[in-house]
């Protein structure tokens, strides 16, 4: 493996061309999916990526990480890997911050993705987000980053049946180093310009968005964005919160593995 390319890992299906990529958010890595390896791999090829600082793509060459870069920058960086891997089009599912990275891939080059599934999807941030957007920022400079990362996983997962998503992000954040961190947060001030572009422009690729009905930070953006577009739907997920993938496997699976069966011709 090029040491360019970002850390991935591949399961073959025995008879499917079928490919599903799978893009974790800020602060995770691929590892969050194991709650979806063993459903998805019955029916597809998985390509699992670890995004830049992240996971066992923390090292890098420093003339990649050593600058700061931009939600294209990120995007660019998976595409590498599907040309890599030698993947024409796939199936995209993504959490959190991740959902931005596989929008943002439709928008550079849509004919390579035949669906998305956007959980815990961050489609604009309000304005508590803001405020909790500017208290890091201010604080990031002299406050240790796990210090603002478990503020935010509280403030983002409060509720007692999100325990073991808040602890297994926040262990995940542990194998940031503090610039990558700082690197990462730079970019949610990208984050109202670039949705407010993708809210104005549809994209003819079916989009299923699975949200925790508790997810209250991100969910109400989200029911705009769907109530515009003709080819997007949303799934909310009963007592859930915003990492709906880990609090609820079997719904996330069940219905985000019917969404892309359903539009599975596309790639044949």
């Amino acid at each position: 493996m090029s040491q360019n390319v970002l850390f991935h890992k591949a399961y073959l299906h025995p008879t499917n061309i079928e490919w599903v990529v799978f893009v974790h958010g800020a602060g995770g890595s691929s590892s969050i999916w194991f709650k979806q390896l063993k459903a998805y791999r019955e029916h597809f090829n998985i390509l699992l990526i670890d995004l830049r600082g992240h996971g066992r793509s923390n090292k890098l060459i420093k003339d990649i990480i050593s600058k700061n870069y931009s939600f294209k920058d990120v995007t660019l960086d998976v595409i590498q890997v599907l040309d890599h891997m030698r993947i024409d089009s796939a199936h995209f599912v993504a959490m959190s911050l991740g959902t931005i990275i596989v929008r943002n891939l439709a928008e550079l080059e849509p004919e390579r993705v035949n669906s998305m599934v956007l959980g815990g999807a961050i489609t604009r941030l309000d304005a508590r987000s803001q405020v909790l957007v500017k208290l890091g920022d201010t604080c990031k400079h002299f406050l240790p980053y796990m210090w603002l990362y478990r503020l935010f996983a509280y403030i983002v997962m409060p509720q007692s049946n999100q325990k073991e998503s808040r602890h297994l992000f926040i262990n995940e954040a542990k194998k940031l180093c503090q610039k990558e961190f700082k690197r990462w947060f730079k970019l949610s001030a990208d984050v109202n310009p670039m949705m407010h572009y993708f809210r104005e422009r549809e994209l003819s690729i079916p989009t299923l968005y699975l949200m925790g009905e508790m997810d209250y930070m991100f969910i109400r953006p989200v029911k705009d964005m769907v109530n515009k577009h003709q080819l997007s739907w949303l799934h909310e997920i009963p007592n859930c919160g915003h990492v709906c993938n880990i609090e609820k496997p079997k719904e996330f699976n069940l219905h985000s593995i019917a969404f892309i069966q359903k539009y599975s011709h596309l790639n044949v």
